[in-house]
């Protein structure tokens, strides 16, 4: 499911910032923002831009220069839109109103307007180091990686009504798989599959770890057709070695099977079996909305910091047992990012 970077959103509560006079919150989705004061009312529609939207130059946006405004050497000029502290308020995102942009059209709710606006998602090269030389997209057997955070899609949360769950530590660093097919043996990073040229990190992780060797004697031994395994490789020289690791390790988030994602028993089996590690788990619980009723408490939830490093990046939550969620059209997860971690102006 593609990411509504700008979209047309409803405010459904408008609060007052203690001793600001000119600016107030915004409540739009599972986020707050602050707006000046008297600007919008609750009901108002409004464009919403989440955190990461990368804005065009353009007058509209020229407000934001002196806070925003970046040279990308592959996004080119514009305005980066991030999570950043106003008056001790935590402010997510930007949000305009509709009668700047005319050329949106027709305002319906939820409508995502990205295109329209020339709104893209901020970017940064991949380290070289977890990279490689490239041989082409991803292979049919391993999906992307890209979790839905809670904030831009609450809705989600009333999906776990009654369902028993788990919450991982979520792991910043670089997102690689390896899986058999068909077609072989592939090591991927998140968009593109790797030669191996003695080129990338974690393709000599994989050789080290004697990893095709083991997964086609897995596959063998459970009678698999295709097997494929994601997970966060971290380390050093990887998004700054936030963990503060001394060698780099690959740690597991997904498994597929036959092309089907496996709940977190199987994951726990295998990865032993395949003498992987897999993302910490933090807790296993079995009504995830009586433990956390509302977005602000997952949230809370989600503080805290990696055992050796600063703050983690979040947690990430999914039933036991793999479910369809036709919000999301994939199988029910969520992300919910430490926002702690968002003002020490991390990436995600």
């Amino acid at each position: 499911m593609s990411r509504k970077l700008a979209s047309i959103q409803r405010i459904y509560e408008i609060t007052s910032i203690e001793g600001a006079d000119q600016i107030e919150l915004a409540h739009v989705l599972g986020w707050q923002c602050v707006v000046r004061k008297g600007s919008f009312h609750p009901g108002d529609l409004a464009i919403y831009f989440e955190i990461d939207s990368f804005l065009p130059v353009r007058t509209e946006f020229e407000f934001l220069r002196d806070s925003c405004f970046v040279e990308s050497p592959i996004l080119g000029s514009g305005f980066r839109i991030k999570t950043r502290k106003m008056r001790g308020q935590v402010s997510q995102g930007l949000l305009l109103p509709l009668s700047l942009f005319p050329e949106v059209g027709e305002p319906i709710l939820g409508k995502d307007v990205s295109e329209v606006l020339c709104v893209r998602k901020w970017e940064i090269e991949e380290r070289a180091t977890t990279g490689g030389t490239i041989i082409g997209t991803l292979p049919s057997s391993i999906p992307h990686t890209d979790e839905t955070r809670i904030q831009a899609m609450p809705e989600l949360l009333d999906q776990f009504m009654g369902k028993q769950y788990y919450i991982t530590t979520k792991m910043d660093g670089s997102s690689h798989s390896v899986s058999i097919d068909e077609e072989g043996f592939h090591v991927t990073g998140h968009n593109y599959e790797y030669a191996d040229d003695e080129k990338s990190s974690f393709y000599d992780f994989v050789k080290r770890h004697d990893l095709k060797t083991v997964m086609e004697k897995y596959v063998r031994e459970n009678n698999i057709r295709t097997l494929a395994i994601q997970g966060e490789f971290c380390g050093p020289g990887i998004q700054g070695n936030p963990l503060r690791l001394i060698a780099p390790e690959w740690y597991v988030f997904t498994i597929l099977v036959n092309g089907k994602r496996v709940g977190l028993e199987k994951i726990q089996e295998a990865t032993k079996a395949l003498d992987l590690q897999m993302v910490p788990v933090e807790e296993v619980g079995k009504d995830l909305l009586k433990a956390y009723p509302s977005v602000s408490a997952l949230l809370s939830r989600a503080e805290g910091s990696y055992p050796n490093g600063g703050p983690k990046e979040g947690i990430v939550i999914r039933p036991l047992e793999p479910v369809f969620s036709p919000l999301i059209s994939a199988p029910l997860s969520m992300k919910v990012i430490n926002n702690e971690y968002l003002l020490r102006g991390k990436k995600k």
